[in-house]
């Protein structure tokens, strides 16, 4: 017997063992003679009870499903996994449309392949199959033989856990398991076979949730390249609290529900039992064990031969019983049996013997078991389900299990039956092959032997009996798959010049039509105008950059002016104000002489001497000068010193920084020294001081460190000498014990040191400079200028960029955030605005907010005067632009880039370009829009700078970046060939090879490590307090995780705490080898050394991580214990203890002086919730400290507010008498100067009493902005909270609004922002701490790295804090030890693009630039760098692309746009609603429903909201979980769920679906066919193969295997299910079929259905958010009832409008007439609509 891959192990057969068998005999114990011990009797709760309980439970979860989908892998760790229940998984893949029942490898595929869709993303999954869920599945011996040999499978045959021995979720073991493993998230199925399955599962998903554990459903679940999605609960405190109050209850109501079960089960067993015991089972396994003991047996062969002799034993004495008589014309007799399993057992030889290619072909029979042949067999898989439970680890050791997954095929059997019952006749018998028949012979002597006492017959004749098995029945698929036949493509043929220059090597394998063919002569022409197409004027339309908002509209031109003012404002706050004024460059041959006339001027030695004599005498004036300012300042200094000596030390340290002499900056050092070390003295002295500020201490050193290294050579001896006595008084002998500056005579040192001790720190000089110093520390930096910038000195890297740059080169660059990238950016803008008035440098940036800081960087930066109609920097985002093509410098967003770059009338300007800046590309490159990015890549033809914080693979990112750079170098070359063939000169030729050889290179930049430490926190509430803990990096690690991967390359850490590494090391091994050689006062880099530099602590950092490898490998347990000693010991708090304690928590951070601080909350509402409860807290403390003052400020305070509101009261009464617009523009004037009056005493406020910080801000600038912030349209909440240095910012906010919380925190003024992820990326929000409140599913590693950026910038604060505020330890741990996202290729083409691209080729002036960038963007994507062999499939999607476009006029057959094209690609990235709008518009559905109610009037409210459902069917489309639909949830405002589409639309979608599916359905079979790979024959989990057979060719498999439907281009699993390939024509079917080694999915079919359900067949509702959001206006409504995220509603919301606004202008450009009703349909419907939104921002 041919051998195939067997995957098992002597562990898992141990496992196995534990599993079989134990119920049954657990249920026999229980039905027998057997009592049941006495409890005692207590008050039960009844039946309704119970099921009101379930009712709760259910209710609860289905009001917990959010109405979205969500990506489920996005912030998945490595060392996670994936908990899936089995039954779950298993009743998912079993309710699949496309599987037949008895077709188990069809079952097993899908099983894989749902296993696959997360393994293949990294994602590590756990199988767990409750003991008691298999009560359920007695009543269907099929599924229940099904799923134990799943089991023995996964056990068996895959590396994937799986986990038998739980009884239920209540089982002891299984909860101590959830607790100990903490799953990512569980995944579990919401409904069940039946309503007592459906309550097993729901309370499973209560009790899970209950522990805190997420659940993910099956159903509902989608995936692409890269993602899944599904529906996701999240386990919180009221599951805990509700789950705690009934968890008796909830236990007994699960023991209600499978003591039923139990006793059907048991009694399925017994009606077997009676006839044969258990024992007698595992005797006839073991007896066919030992009867094939010298040769591996196949698990298939074993199984059939007990199995079938278990059956017909049963079946024997059955009809031996006395009940038999009764019964006897419903039953088969033994004879009809016994040819039913001959037929069985030809069957599994056949299995044997014949290859999967061969099976796949076999007939789909319009036949069906009858009723007495369905109970033997119900019978004979029952006995399966025995034999498999009964298989003990001996047996498996000596089995072959790669044939379990194909243990029988109920098609292939019922086709056999067929024929010997049906078509077999005198004259028509088919031999069988001696193979075969050798072994079906062993098969049935086999059972032979295990019943000797039963005459079942010889092995032939097949068939005895002439009993009909079979009965008719012919399903309605059955049905529908006769009358249908699958036609082979055939293409119109195509004369467009892209096409053959992209496809054109694969056209002659592609059959074409003949030009005459009705199909090529019926194409729509676009000659003809009737009423309902008028629009097809053929007037080109704006494209999207003509389509926002310019700086002509009222509106945009309001905006502008605001924003010009901001950013005046924003560049007076700066620290450096100077701006840089751009010259144009001079000629390079003017530059040549110059230089060369100053290299042969020599001076004179007179002339020199001259030259020297002068720059001493300014020095000289310079020091004067600044030792009187030093003198004017020192009295000041040293007032502030005495009233805050923290803040007079700031403004030392700031003023020193702005003197040139060195003697006046050793002055005011020295200055700085002795108060630091006056200071410390006097702390000592104080006797009331239990413990001493070491921090002080530190300032003493910091400044010893600061002398030493920059004043050496100008320290006297009366410095030295201060120096030495700070370090003695210090307790720092080692240091100065060799130094000659030391004047203490021996015999008096003793006594000395006495006396001293008192000033001592304690601790060693080292220890104390690694964990006092640590921020501190002196790093190793270039102090050589580069000409080439001003204002700093550029690291190495950031030279290496310059030199890129002034190449002409690309790079990618990676680096850490606010790690310096951005001076990379600038300094190309530069040197662009340098070069002349022509080039163009754009900046891409990811988010908008990004897009306005830029925006005002360089508005301030640059100045240059340019020729009129030009300016230095434009913008061009969505919603607005501004001199987007006639700037030099321009800031945008990525689509907005590809707009430009796709429009036939700016590709002049593109041509200007001379380098594009990509920021933060890893920002999408995990997201959809990430193909943006790659489309704009793929048509660059200029030098690019590609900048990331993080990137896993940046080689192969610049691998591909070269490979599309040479694509462009071959078409220059090219290009450059053509245009000199008739040119005179020739001396371009070399300049021109030149700059291609210069400016065609990629290059790799990498810088790894931040600039300044990170140091993490992890904060709990405790008794009523905040508590803060250190968390040390190699907390977040395991003893596994660095055995797999070393210690992650981004993971440093500070000298601080690798003394605590060091001392948990010491504390665990106390017999440690090198404990004394790695103590810190004994280092060989740190014994007796002054100063501690940055690098010597980074290399005991890299030695101690030796040891604690070398730890690992020989000592692991150890080391285990001190990663584990090194966690800390916090605790989850409820909600609401967070929320009441977050305002102490934020007063703690300020005690700690980690102000200012940024706030992540990944909640709207909470984040305004948050910041106002601080408000409060500090107006609490201000009322607390005035009613202790003196009763004359109290009157006095009191008489003021008085007279505030007093004014205020006689305001609003004047006011009262007006119209109400002047009433509200009167009481915001009132609130605006009363406003201003509070700003003029902020500086008054109690200590302790604000967050305020007015030293940081000069008074003036501040009037300014908040002047400026009364034209917001909400200002009041933001202006008093500012006032007390707290703001917001989040999505939902103006521009203006976000704008300005972000000045005053920049700026210093306020300290405490609570913000959503909007501050995350990019934005220049320098602080010295970030912290994460509470943890989230949006709060990835990615969004983790940014935002932990904020922190400790560069010239900003000297060491970055983040905290974690009520976090669990495993969030944290995932965060920190994250690893770099990861670019891979996705399917980039869309039809949209291709029609975009189409439309771009056909109008481009340039036609051949066009149709290169055309091929550049279709040939040399990401995918096709990676996978070449996909190149093909691409070529084949263009091309029935093209056809559909034919077809459905969108061009003709030279590739000429024409039709709807322009209006499609309008609304590009709303494919496939593009085509289905253009659709209805092309068959007058809009015309019949835009009539308004009299000639010239508007619109009724009924066709509007009738037009916004249609419209939200096409744009707004978002699924929601089937499982909604079933919850009794009461909604305040919201339908939620959206109405089905007119009649007349539906129909409509319905045409355009079959035509789409149709045409792409032709493309997957083209595909699959292609796909002739011996992988689609394996499982793809296990890798079990099932092609390793010659096919055989006996006269009977011929005729069994002969279907006459195409099955060539889907998976042959499926096609064992009859399915064909009309399969892949229906998209709801396309992707269970498809073979998944292709790479692409249903997705890539642009169908738009109405109806969509999930695994389950249920349908899957749509979100009504656009439709009730128009009905009502109420964005709080939407947010509530829709369940939309708060910031998602918002922006999903303002889109859909965009959508309309974009449609609204398309129309009225493109149509002819303009009292149109369609298009006043969609003006009075675009105004409406964004008036309501508006409206919500305003109120």
């Amino acid at each position: 017997m041919p051998k195939r891959k067997t995957a098992k192990s002597t562990k898992a057969s141990r496992k196995q063992e534990k599993f079989v068998g134990s119920l049954y005999q657990q249920n026999l114990a229980k039905t027998g003679n057997l009592k049941r011990p006495q409890v005692a009797l207590i008050t039960v709760p009844s039946e309704q009870d119970l099921q009101n309980l379930m009712g709760k439970i259910t209710n609860i979860i289905f009001k917990e499903i959010p109405k979205t989908e969500a990506n489920l892998l996005n912030d998945y760790d490595e060392f996670e996994f994936i908990l899936i229940d089995g039954d779950s998984l298993f009743i998912t893949c079993a309710n699949d449309l496309t599987l037949l029942q008895g077709q188990s490898l069809h079952f097993f595929y899908m099983v894989e392949c749902f296993l696959l869709d997360f393994t293949s993303k990294g994602a590590k999954c756990i199988i767990v199959f409750f003991k008691d869920a298999e009560h359920v599945y007695f009543g269907n011996p099929d599924l229940l033989s099904l799923r134990a040999a799943l089991i023995v499978h996964l056990i068996n045959n895959t590396n994937i856990p799986v986990k038998t021995e739980f009884s239920n979720c209540f089982d002891k073991s299984w909860q101590d398991f959830l607790k100990r493993t903490s799953p990512y998230f569980l995944i579990i199925s919401d409904e069940g076979l039946n309503k007592s399955q459906t309550n097993f599962l729901h309370i499973f998903i209560f009790h899970a949730l209950s522990k805190r554990n997420s659940i993910v459903f099956t159903s509902g679940q989608e995936s692409d390249t890269v993602r899944i999605y599904g529906y996701r609960i999240h386990g919180g405190q009221s599951h805990q609290q509700f789950f705690k109050q009934y968890e008796a209850d909830i236990e007994l109501c699960l023991k209600s529900l499978l003591k039923p079960l139990e006793e059907a089960a048991t009694h399925e067993l017994l009606s077997l039992l009676r006839c044969i015991c258990l024992e007698a089972v595992q005797r006839k396994v073991h007896r066919k064990y030992l009867s094939v003991l010298d040769k591996k047996e196949d698990s298939r062969y074993i199984v059939c031969i007990v199995s079938c002799a278990l059956a017909l034993e049963i079946h024997n004495k059955e009809l031996q019983s006395p009940s038999a008589a009764i019964k006897q014309e419903s039953m088969l007799t033994l004879q009809e049996a016994a040819d039913l399993i001959r037929m069985y057992c030809l069957s599994v030889a056949f299995l044997h013997y014949l290859p999967l290619s061969q099976r796949a072909q076999v007939r789909l029979i319009g036949n069906d078991w009858n009723p007495e042949t369905s109970v033997l067999i119900q019978q004979h898989k029952l006995s399966e389900f025995l034999v498999l439970n009964n298989l003990n680890s001996e047996i498996l050791l000596k089995m072959d299990m790669s044939s379990l997954p194909d243990l029988s095929d109920n098609l292939l059997w019922k086709n056999i039956a067929y024929y010997y019952e049906v078509e077999k006749g005198p004259e028509f018998e088919l031999d069988i092959t001696s193979n075969i028949c050798r072994d079906y012979e062993y098969l049935w002597n086999g059972i032979s032997m295990l019943l000797k006492t039963v005459d079942i017959g010889a092995s032939f004749p097949l068939r005895i009996t002439s009993k009909c098995f079979l009965t008719k029945t012919c399903s309605p698929r059955e049905q529908s798959v006769c009358k249908m036949k699958v036609q082979n493509p055939r293409l119109i043929p195509m004369a467009c010049s892209v096409v053959d220059e992209f496809a054109g090597d694969i056209l002659n394998d592609v059959p074409f039509l003949r030009r005459d063919d009705p199909a090529v002569t019926s194409l729509k022409k676009w000659n003809t105008v009737n009423d309902h197409h008028c629009w097809f004027s053929r007037r080109s339309l704006s494209d999207d950059y003509l389509g926002t908002g310019a700086a002509g509209d009222v509106w945009a031109l309001q905006n502008e002016l605001l924003d010009q003012t901001s950013e005046c404002i924003y560049g007076e706050s700066l620290e450096d104000k100077s701006s840089t004024a751009i010259g144009t460059k001079l000629d390079n041959s003017k530059q040549t002489s110059v230089v060369k006339k100053s290299k042969n001027k020599h001076k004179k030695k007179a002339e020199i001497i001259v030259e020297k004599n002068q720059k001493q005498k300014r020095a000289e004036e310079i020091r004067k000068k600044e030792e009187s300012q030093w003198n004017d300042a020192a009295m000041s200094i040293e007032r502030e010193m005495k009233e805050n000596f923290k803040s007079g030390l700031t403004s030392l340290d700031r003023i020193v920084k702005t003197f040139q002499d060195t003697s006046v900056k050793l002055t005011i050092e020295m200055t700085g020294l002795n108060a630091c070390f006056e200071k410390w003295k006097e702390l000592c002295k104080d006797k009331s001081k239990t413990e001493k500020d070491l921090n002080l201490a530190a300032e003493v050193m910091r400044k010893i460190h600061s002398l030493i290294t920059n004043y050496q050579d100008l320290l006297k001896e009366a410095d030295y000498q201060q120096v030495v006595t700070c370090l003695r008084y210090l307790g720092f002998n080692n240091l100065i014990a060799a130094s000659e500056h030391t004047k203490i005579p021996r015999s008096k040192k003793e006594e000395v040191m006495r006396k001293l001790s008192k000033y001592a720190v304690g601790i060693g000089s080292a220890r104390f400079q690694l964990q006092y110093m640590s921020q501190y520390l002196i790093k190793e930096e270039r102090d050589d200028p580069d000409p080439r910038v001003q204002h700093f000195i550029p690291d190495t890297w950031q030279r290496t960029i310059f030199d890129i740059v002034d190449k002409g080169e690309s790079a990618v660059i990676v680096a850490p955030p606010s790690s310096g990238k951005s001076y990379a950016s600038y300094y190309c803008m530069e040197k662009i605005l340098k070069s002349g008035d022509e080039g163009v440098v754009v900046y891409v940036a990811p988010t908008q907010a990004l897009v306005n800081q830029v925006r005002t960087t360089v508005h301030n930066q640059f100045k240059k005067k340019l020729p009129d109609g030009l300016t230095v920097c434009g913008v061009f985002t969505q919603g607005y632009r501004h001199a987007a093509v006639n700037c030099q410098i321009l800031v945008t967003m990525p689509h907005c880039l590809e707009t430009l770059f796709l429009s036939p009338h700016h590709q002049e300007w593109v041509k200007r370009i001379r380098y594009v800046i990509f920021d933060e590309v890893c920002y999408h490159g995990l997201d959809i829009r990430a193909e943006v990015w790659e489309h704009l890549l793929l048509m660059i033809q200029c030098p690019f700078l590609v900048l990331c914080a993080a990137l896993k693979n940046p080689e192969h990112l610049v691998d591909w970046l070269q490979s599309v750079k040479r694509y462009w170098q071959k078409h220059a070359k090219i290009t450059t060939i053509q245009n000199l063939e008739s040119a005179e000169k020739t001396w371009n030729v070399n300049k021109c090879s030149k700059e291609q050889r210069e400016s065609y290179r990629v290059k790799l930049v990498v810088h790894e490590e931040r600039y300044n430490d990170l140091e993490r926190y992890v904060c709990s509430v405790k008794d009523e307090d905040v508590t803060i803990h250190h968390y040390h990096p190699f907390a977040a690690l395991t003893v596994d995780y660095i055995k797999k991967n070393d210690f992650p390359i981004n993971l440093s850490l500070s000298p601080q705490e690798t003394v605590i590494l060091y001392d948990t090391m010491v504390k665990i091994n106390k017999n440690w080898a090198k404990a004394q050689e790695l103590d810190p006062e004994k280092y060989v880099h740190f014994k007796d050394k002054t100063i501690i530099t940055k690098m010597d602590a980074k290399c005991y950092e890299e030695t101690l991580k030796e040891e604690l490898k070398l730890w690992i490998k020989y000592h692991p347990q150890e080391a285990n214990q001190v990663l584990e000693k090194l966690k800390p010991r916090t605790s989850l708090c409820s909600e609401n203890q967070m929320k009441g304690m977050f305002p102490h928590f934020v007063a703690k951070l300020q005690q700690m002086d980690k102000l200012p601080a940024l706030f992540f909350i990944f909640n709207i509402k909470r984040v305004g919730e948050l910041a106002k409860r601080v408000g409060w807290f500090l107006e609490e403390k201000q009322r607390e400290k005035q009613i202790s003052g003196p009763a004359k400020q109290e009157s006095l305070s009191s008489k003021k507010s008085g007279m505030t509101e007093k004014s205020v009261k006689t305001t609003q009464a004047d006011v009262m008498r007006r119209s109400n617009i002047y009433s509200k523009i009167l009481a915001r004037r009132a609130e605006h100067e009363n406003m201003m009056k509070q700003l003029e005493k902020i500086s008054e406020m109690p200590i302790g009493c604000t967050y305020a910080n007015c030293q940081a801000v000069d008074m003036k600038i501040l009037y300014k902005i908040f002047d400026q912030s009364r034209l917001m349209a909400k200002p009041e909440d933001l202006q008093k909270l500012a006032l007390k240095g707290i703001g917001t910012h989040h999505a939902y906010m103006e521009m203006k609004e976000r704008h300005f919380v972000e000045l005053l925190f920049k700026m210093g003024f306020i300290q405490v922002v609570t913000a959503t992820g909007t501050l995350a990326l990019g934005i220049n929000t320098p602080c010295k701490s970030v912290v994460f409140v509470q943890s989230s599913e949006y709060l990835d590693a990615l969004n983790y790295r940014w935002i932990c950026g904020r922190a400790g910038q560069r010239g900003q604060h000297l060491l970055g804090n983040v905290f974690f505020y009520n976090f669990s330890l495993p969030k944290i741990a995932k965060l920190v030890r994250s690893n770099e996202p990861q670019i891979q290729g996705q399917f980039l083409l869309r039809i949209s693009l291709i029609l975009r691209l189409l439309l771009f080729a056909s109008i481009a002036e340039d036609k051949t630039n066009a149709r290169a960038k055309f091929v550049s963007l279709l040939k040399n994507s990401l995918l096709s760098f990676e996978q070449p062999n996909l190149l093909r499939i691409l070529k084949l999607y263009f091309l029935f692309s093209f056809q559909f476009f034919l077809k459905e006029g969108y061009v003709d057959q030279e590739g000429n746009t024409v039709g709807f094209s322009e209006l499609v690609t309008q609304l590009h990235c709303h494919e496939p609603s593009n085509f289905v709008f253009a659709d209805f518009l092309s068959k007058g559905l809009f015309y019949r429903l835009c009539l308004p109610s009299q000639k010239g009037s508007k619109f009724s409210i009924d066709v509007m909201e009738k037009l916004v459902l249609v419209l939200a069917h096409l744009f707004g489309r978002k699924y929601m979980s089937a499982t909604v639909v079933k919850s009794e949830q009461k909604f305040s405002q919201s339908k939620v769920f959206l109405d089905d589409l007119p009649e007349d639309f539906g129909a409509a979608l319905d045409a355009y679906n079959r035509k789409i599916e149709e045409n792409f359905g032709q493309f997957l079979l083209t595909v699959s066919r292609l796909a002739d790979v011996p992988e689609k024959y394996q499982l793809p989990i296990s890798k079990l193969d099932f092609s390793n057979k010659k096919q055989s060719y006996s006269p009977l498999v011929s005729r069994i295997m002969s279907c006459d439907q195409e099955r060539m281009a889907i998976s042959p699993f499926v096609c064992l299910s009859g399915n064909s390939d009309l399969a892949l024509l229906h998209a709801g079917t396309a992707n269970s079929v498809i073979l998944h080694t292709l790479g692409i999915s249903a997705a890539n079919i642009p169908t738009l259905h109405s109806k969509k359900y999930d695994k389950l067949g249920r349908r899957m509702p749509l979100n009504g958010y656009a439709l009730d959001f128009y009905k009502h206006g109420s964005l709080t409504a939407v947010i509530q009832d829709n369940g939309l995220h708060d910031g998602e509603a918002y922006r999903m919301l303002k889109d859909f409008a965009f959508t309309i606004q974009t449609i609204s202008i398309s129309l009225r450009e493109h149509c002819g007439r303009r009292d149109l009703n369609v298009m006043k349909a969609f003006e009075q419907l675009s105004y409406s609509y964004r008036d309501k939104l508006e409206g919500v921002m305003k109120n």
